[in-house]
């Protein structure tokens, strides 16, 4: 099955951004909205969510389109908590959360697309029913259950030293 344009156009910009995101992962512990590898994600990630949109393998808005259009709306909540809610540390858990869960659902049509085109001539999955796409999304499930217990960690700490620090101010 080719690409039409807007495809190949979709495509680029979403390898980028899971690019991007994994950049963000392995300098920060997480997707860092005030980071350029942060930003190319939040972008990246709405323009490819939108040109979704215009994607269909079953023809008309179907669920695929709604599963966009939860990505926009986990990762838009993601940087108005970023850019709103600064001093509030509570929220930096929020938005760890829903960035690393839009990263994971990035990775459902990710992988039945790839499973099912590659290698050419013979993908690996016949189907988006077929098992090892189930099991390579389990092994996603499992990185990201495990990577957001890493960040509340991680983030708790900072929580609680940033609060340290504010009333030894006082």
């Amino acid at each position: 099955m080719s690409l039409t344009n807007l495809g190949i156009l979709h495509t680029v910009i979403g390898v980028a951004a899971i690019v991007a995101a994994i950049v963000s992962y392995i300098k920060f512990g997480k997707i860092n909205l005030a980071n350029g590898s942060g930003k190319i994600y939040f972008y990246g990630t709405v323009i490819t969510s939108l040109t979704a949109l215009g994607i269909s393998k079953l023809g008309g808005f179907n669920a695929g389109h709604v599963f966009a259009l939860f990505i926009v709306v986990l990762v838009a909540a993601a940087y108005w908590l970023n850019k709103t809610k600064k001093e509030n540390n509570k929220a930096r858990l929020l938005e760890n959360f829903l960035l690393s869960f839009s990263f994971f659902l990035s990775w459902v049509p990710t992988v039945n697309e790839t499973l099912t085109r590659v290698p050419l001539g013979q993908p690996l999955a016949k189907a988006p029913t077929d098992p090892i796409i189930a099991k390579t999304l389990l092994v996603f499930l499992l990185i990201f259950i495990t990577g957001s217990v890493y960040q509340f960690i991680q983030q708790r700490k900072i929580n609680n030293s940033t609060a340290f620090e504010k009333a030894s101010k006082v």
